[in-house]
């Protein structure tokens, strides 16, 4: 299955790892990337390299805010392409969390992501997608979108961000 985590609410990246540790307690082997964080920036960071070792890959240099910026973070966002295509080889599931972000941002190109569909349709693994902005090809191409909602957040009100929270 194709499943995608978006909308611009709190709790993407939290629902994905909610489905890591569900797929864990199946026994499935299970693959997580991240495109934009930064490694050990964020609490779950910690948990999933200890939970699954090499098949954690934070390979993010932040969020792009400058177009100087964008030749090391295609890089990055290269490497990380390079290591899903080879966890979609003997993974039952692989996440890809900002993964929509890294689209939006040309980070990650169309035909990289309907390559990396192809090959988990076509290997029966289930394909987890993270981010903001979930286009309408990929709305189409998916078997599961959960749209996360902002209702109400704590950072309007002047509370920064929480840790174990946020971050």
């Amino acid at each position: 299955m194709i499943l995608v985590n978006t909308g611009n609410g709190k709790g993407k990246t939290t629902a994905s790892v909610g489905l890591a540790i569900r797929a864990l307690g199946q026994d499935l082997t299970v693959s997580f990337g991240q495109f934009m964080k930064r490694n050990e920036q964020a609490g779950e960071q910690k948990m999933l390299a200890r939970l699954l070792g090499d098949r954690f890959h934070a390979q993010g240099k932040g969020f792009l805010t400058r177009p100087e910026q964008f030749p090391s973070h295609r890089a990055a966002a290269e490497t990380l392409i390079e290591w899903a295509a080879e966890q979609l080889e003997n993974a039952d599931m692989v996440i890809l969390d900002e993964a929509l972000y890294a689209l939006k941002s040309n980070l990650l190109q169309e035909d990289e992501l309907r390559g990396l569909i192809a090959k988990a349709r076509e290997r029966n693994i289930h394909l987890v997608l993270s981010g903001r902005g979930c286009p309408e090809w990929l709305a189409e191409e998916a078997d599961l979108i959960t749209e996360m909602t902002e209702i109400k957040h704590p950072y309007k009100q002047g509370i920064p961000a929480q840790k174990g929270i946020e971050f």
